[in-house]
């Protein structure tokens, strides 16, 4: 993992998450925005990717390294002694509920973008009953005929992730099931995030997740004291890739610092 320090008065530090297959190098906009604000940032790779994706065909991490890996990321975070808010997109976005309702973080704030919740492109025609089968299956491939074009509208931001191509976007079963699992636990109606303040946004064109599924969701987590749940307009799955992205950004940056002054925090 690396972290990226601001050159200000840090306010606060941002731990981000990214999705599967995707890798921290394409977050270096939103990275280096947080840190222009004045906020540090902790972010690695998940387990499988990044780097050790170079050569890999599928992905079959067991989500406890997922787990184990995210814990990592926020015991590096609040060694900083700073109020910490997490950023978690996608996959990214899941684990970090994951993790966060069972570790019970002191962390300032939670914003989470498209989580894989429930999805509406899923991996293989045939996942969902793979997924029930006996072991022999586990290592079933399943093709997700995920392309850039599903993330973003953004042909700037499109041309710099072919950069980091190719997009290794098959699972294996087991992946899938393990995926379920946690999933089953967090759409449970006795699942609760700790009270501290949430922002969940999707885009309204989102072909990968149910944006409507998220948003029920969303909104049973409201025994929060403070909560925000933003469709924007027009978006794809990636918010922070769009061409709204500028938009995206300052709409967390005023969330965090909202949250930041209800912890008494003076904020110009």
């Amino acid at each position: 993992m690396w972290k990226w320090e601001t050159e200000q008065q840090p306010k606060a530090v941002i731990v981000i998450l990214h999705s599967v297959y995707e890798q921290h190098r394409w977050y270096a906009w939103l990275i280096e925005k947080f840190r222009s604000a004045g906020f540090h940032v902790v972010m690695g790779d998940l387990p499988g990717h990044g780097e050790q994706e170079k050569f890999a065909r599928y992905h079959d991490e067991d989500f406890e390294g997922y787990y184990k890996y995210t814990k990592l990321l926020f015991k590096v975070a609040l060694e900083y002694n700073l109020p910490l808010f997490v950023v978690g997109h996608g996959l990214g976005a899941t684990i970090a509920t994951y993790v966060l309702q069972k570790k019970k973080l002191d962390c300032a704030g939670i914003i989470l973008t498209s989580p894989w919740l429930t999805l509406k492109l899923t991996p293989g025609k045939l996942s969902n009953a793979l997924s029930s089968f006996s072991v022999i299956t586990s290592n079933v491939k399943l093709k997700h005929e995920l392309t850039l074009q599903h993330f973003t509208r953004n042909t700037d931001v499109l041309m710099e992730l072919k950069e980091y191509l190719p997009l290794t976007n098959t699972v294996t079963v087991k992946w899938y099931r393990d995926w379920q699992q946690v999933t089953r636990i967090i759409r449970d109606s006795e699942f609760k995030l700790p009270n501290v303040p949430l922002l969940v946004m999707t885009g309204e064109n989102d072909k990968i997740t149910d944006v409507q599924a998220t948003k029920k969701w969303a909104y049973e987590q409201t025994a929060h004291s403070e909560f925000q749940f933003k469709q924007w307009k027009g978006c794809m799955h990636s918010l922070y890739f769009e061409l709204e992205r500028e938009e995206v950004f300052r709409y967390s940056v005023d969330f965090i610092n909202n949250a930041l002054r209800d912890l008494g925090y003076i904020i110009e």
